[in-house]
């Protein structure tokens, strides 16, 4: 894998790199890297408390070049807080809204909860990213990622489950647990999706993380599934899960159109 970053970062601007490029658009960025800067966003204004809920807003495609990230406290109570995140263009347009849910944490001692049998990473096989090329065929998000598959899935259309490993957000920057769940929170859609690029699209305008438990791992898996409607509406629904378990879930509407429509 490319040791690049996602975002280089220059005066207080962020920078995308190839591997934060969507594969619908050459000058856009793709929902994952976007949603990790979102979170660093969030996570910088608010220090006592445990990020745990997410949701983004795409307000128009998040270009490559230029990005202003502006973060603030909404609210601030004993046990919960909540923030905002906007990503503005070079015009000083919103690109995206970010809202954050955290929550204080402590040892409460254990509680009930379900066991949920997940993909075992050990028992996974290396492959390349599914879509190996983009829509434009620049380079983008997908050709710099590792993947695995557990036994018997390569891929293929249809329900699914994908293991992720991505670069991280800035170069010589640690990136937090949040932010190392947030690429494959926004891949739901690829992972589980019904066809193929020159079939269909299925851009997603939002997309909502909420995590029970902070990643423990860098290696991270999505089962996911995608409901299509004539209707040209869809939702993608995903367990996401580290290398101990399930960790949490997310949720992407889905703008579902013909190829080139």
């Amino acid at each position: 894998m490319a040791d690049t970053a996602f975002f280089r970062i220059e005066d207080g601007i962020f920078i995308g790199q190839d591997p934060a490029r969507s594969p619908w658009f050459p000058d856009a960025c793709h929902g994952g890297p976007v949603l990790m800067l979102i979170a660093r966003g969030l996570e910088s204004v608010v220090d006592d408390k445990q990020l745990v809920r997410v949701t983004v807003t795409f307000q128009r495609p998040v270009p490559m070049g230029g990005l202003y990230l502006e973060s603030h406290v909404e609210r601030s109570g004993r046990a919960s807080a909540s923030a905002k995140s906007t990503l503005r263009d070079s015009k000083g347009r919103i690109c995206v809204t970010g809202d954050g849910l955290f929550i204080g944490t402590g040892d409460f001692g254990e509680f009930p909860t379900p066991a949920i049998v997940g993909p075992v990473f050990a028992e996974s096989h290396r492959l390349p990213f599914p879509a190996s090329r983009s829509v434009h065929g620049l380079p983008y998000f997908g050709n710099f990622i590792e993947v695995a598959f557990p036994p018997g899935q390569s891929g293929e259309l249809g329900p699914g489950t994908m293991w992720m490993h991505t670069p991280p957000l800035l170069a010589g920057e640690e990136p937090t647990r949040f932010q190392i769940a947030c690429p494959i929170a926004d891949c739901g859609n690829g992972i589980g999706k019904n066809a193929n690029f020159d079939v269909a699209s299925f851009v997603n305008p939002d997309v909502t993380i909420a995590l029970h438990r902070l990643p423990r791992s860098r290696w991270l898996a999505s089962q996911a599934i995608s409901h299509w409607q004539p209707n040209g509406i869809g939702l993608s629904q995903a367990t996401l899960f580290d290398e101990d378990g399930p960790i949490g879930s997310a949720l992407q509407t889905l703008i579902v159109r013909p190829a080139n429509n």
